[in-house]
């Protein structure tokens, strides 16, 4: 008797334990099963519903692009750009966060999800329409006829056949200024061209308006100006992932109401002195 109660009681508790082993396996696997079921709901939303759970967005930009995006005295990142971006993450009601980044990477980081959108003055073309969303622009620029100031010869993109216009070579605004018989005097980029034209080594340049308005707005003295513009503007927006269009919808409402309740004037003012966010025509 003694043997066959011990025996009992050893099966009893075998029984228990085995019972206990499945219970635990049974418990892990349904923590793992919760674990996927989370997982599963996150890769469920969208980018702009995580950003809403997450309270940040964040923004990729080159930090070094004055005065658009760019390290001030203290080493902080500062910027046109940097500026929009915060104000429209406030709008959507979270923090902006930046991750810099060189420019010619920095399509490529979105692509793999490095970020969720760009703020770093990318213009809005054809090519890039066909692959990525565009926000709402926020900046305008206008090609420019700049001369020095006591030229009165030149008052439009037709006066400058036979000038000597000082640009880049292989720049954009070279083919331009041939376009229309101008001779290129070779620089190696604004800086040089706008000294040629101060200097009157040089009857002009052309470059984007905006780029003007930076250099006026840390040199007011310089003895140069705009003597024509061109109708068309170049538009620069958020570029946003293709299949994010909910978060294309927010940004661009946010950039809308910024441009109704002034913020964008007063931004674009701090860094330009003029309002570049609006058409001027």
């Amino acid at each position: 008797m003694k043997k066959l109660s011990a025996l009992l009681l050893i099966s009893a508790l075998a029984i228990g334990t085995l019972v206990g082993c499945g219970q635990g396996s049974s418990n892990s696997e349904a923590q793992g099963d919760s674990s996927k079921q989370e997982s599963a709901s996150s890769a469920d939303k969208t980018t702009y519903q995580q950003i809403k759970d997450q309270g940040f967005i964040t923004f990729a930009t080159e930090g070094t692009y004055a005065p658009y995006s760019f390290h001030d005295d203290s080493d902080k990142l500062v910027g046109f750009d940097v500026e929009v971006a915060q104000a429209v993450a406030e709008k959507l009601g979270v923090e902006a966060k930046f991750t810099e980044t060189q420019w010619d990477g920095i399509i490529a980081g979105l692509d793999a999800k490095k970020y969720d959108a760009i703020a770093n003055q990318v213009s809005i073309t054809e090519e890039r329409q066909q692959k990525y969303l565009f926000s709402e622009p926020y900046t305008y620029a206008y090609g420019a006829v700049v001369v020095n100031g006591d030229n009165d010869d030149i008052k439009s993109f037709e006066d400058l056949d036979g000038k000597d216009v000082a640009l880049t070579v292989t720049s954009n605004w070279a083919e331009v200024a041939e376009s229309y018989g101008g001779t290129i005097v070779s620089t190696s980029g604004f800086s040089d061209s706008i000294q040629l034209v101060i200097q009157k080594r040089a009857d002009a340049t052309v470059n984007d308006n905006v780029t003007f308005l930076d250099f006026k707005a840390n040199q007011p003295d310089a003895n140069v100006k705009i003597v024509a513009t061109s109708d068309e503007a170049t538009e620069s927006a958020v570029l946003i992932r293709k299949d994010d269009a909910d978060l294309q919808e927010a940004i661009s409402g946010a950039i809308k109401e910024l441009k109704e309740d002034g913020t964008l004037t007063k931004i674009s003012e701090k860094y330009f002195g003029e309002d570049v966010t609006s058409p001027q025509k």
